[in-house]
């Protein structure tokens, strides 16, 4: 079974609840567009809503981090390019990329590492065998795209200039 290459099936639009007083889409908004589209993710490596009711287990998120480029304004719809960056036997590293439909423009961009959690216990767990290939699957076909130049970035200002 192959994963989709690339992934890009969450359509956004923004909403009158979601802008803010400058007019635009207020940043925290952007966090759940980008986990709305993190679900249509999580539907096709099946560690969604059913992995939480048959197995117990589900994902949190340990790490974000969010990189504003344009203005997203009221009604303005968008599509957001998601990809699994890599993974270990208990953490998954994914970005989200929300493209305007307007011109084509990258809006905005997040990064994020998972934890795979057992939901009972409440504790970080190691993923189970056929999730790991499954994620195996996504990582090797999204290896193929381009790199993100802006993924792994630090948030830091530059240093000072002698």
């Amino acid at each position: 079974m192959t994963f989709p290459t690339p992934f890009a099936r969450y359509r956004a639009e923004v909403l009158p609840a979601w802008i803010d007083g400058n007019n635009h889409m207020n940043m925290g908004y952007y966090t759940v567009l980008f986990d709305l589209a993190t679900d249509e993710v999580w539907d096709e490596l099946g560690i969604g809503r059913p992995y939480k009711i048959e197995r117990g287990m589900g994902t949190f998120a340990a790490e974000a981090h969010i990189v504003y480029e344009r203005e997203m304004l009221l009604g303005e719809r968008g599509l957001v390019h998601s990809r699994v960056l890599g993974f270990d036997t208990k953490r998954l590293h994914v970005a989200h990329e929300l493209y305007r439909d307007k011109d084509g423009l990258r809006a905005a961009a997040q990064e994020l590492i998972f934890l795979n959690v057992d939901l009972t216990r409440r504790k970080v767990t190691p993923w189970p065998e056929d999730r790991l290939v499954r994620l195996a699957e996504a990582a090797a076909a999204h290896a193929m795209l381009p790199p993100l130049d802006w993924a792994g970035r630090r948030t830091a200002l530059p240093a000072p200039k002698p």
